[in-house]
């Protein structure tokens, strides 16, 4: 089990500063030592205060390549493209985003083979990968679900793969790709940021391996370095 550093926040607003600051800072980091900075960004309504603050922090925007975590099968323009929320936030920064799916419609399995061959072209490992986490216990769009295994088991070299969450979730009822746990553990940091007491009981729940194959649980206990988790009451 990889060490979790908990940084408990008195509101949304102070975490979501101090998520910023800390990628900001990382940033920074990356960019002096290696010249360039690959992002893996969650979905949700989460970490959008937190990408309002990041986008404005005064970095060299054009070095950075950000990918979604994870990407819903619908059209790049819809709504619940996690790839518009992303351009939304970082279009004018400079920074060169990565959609995960291709303009052509596929079936999921289909969809995290193009997915996967898109990561494949991408240096590697992420220096960030930030995750989200749902009251069920998926993180990215690693769901409950038939293709709940191959994500989580996938070989070190798979990036993406599809996924088909049952029961579908009501808020997105569609069919996703996802990094991989494989893919998600290779970052050379990973940051979870929640909010409420009841998703912090899944996560403190998941630390200790109940139950074994929930999501998260299974990607923290991969991580290759302590995991910034990062919660607010609200």
């Amino acid at each position: 089990m990889s060490e979790a550093v908990w940084t408990l926040h008195a509101d949304a607003a102070q975490m979501a500063q101090a998520v910023a600051d800390e990628v900001a800072a990382l940033l920074r980091e990356r960019l002096q030592a290696s010249g360039q900075a690959l992002l893996a960004l969650p979905g949700g309504r989460t970490p959008v205060a937190a990408f309002e603050r990041l986008a404005r922090a005064p970095l060299d925007w054009s070095r950075v390549t950000l990918i979604p975590t994870d990407e819903r099968l619908v059209p790049e323009t819809h709504a619940l493209s996690n790839v518009v929320l992303l351009r939304r936030h970082f279009d004018r920064t400079g920074a060169r985003i990565v959609p995960l799916l291709d303009a052509e419609p596929d079936p999921h399995h289909a969809a995290g083979e193009r997915a996967d061959r898109v990561l494949q072209t991408l240096p590697w490992p992420p220096d960030l990968v930030w995750l989200g986490v749902g009251s069920d216990g998926h993180t990215a769009s690693i769901f409950p679900g038939p293709d709940l295994h191959a994500a989580l088991d996938a070989p070190a070299q798979r990036r993406a793969i599809g996924v088909l969450p049952d029961p579908l979730p009501a808020e997105a009822p569609v069919a996703r790709v996802t990094l991989t746990r494989a893919a998600i553990a290779s970052a050379r940091r990973l940051l979870l940021t929640l909010t409420g007491e009841a998703k912090r009981a899944v996560v403190t729940r998941a630390l200790r391996g109940d139950p074994p194959d929930s999501p998260i649980g299974r990607v923290l206990a991969s991580a290759r370095m302590p995991v910034a988790i990062h919660w607010s009451p609200t």
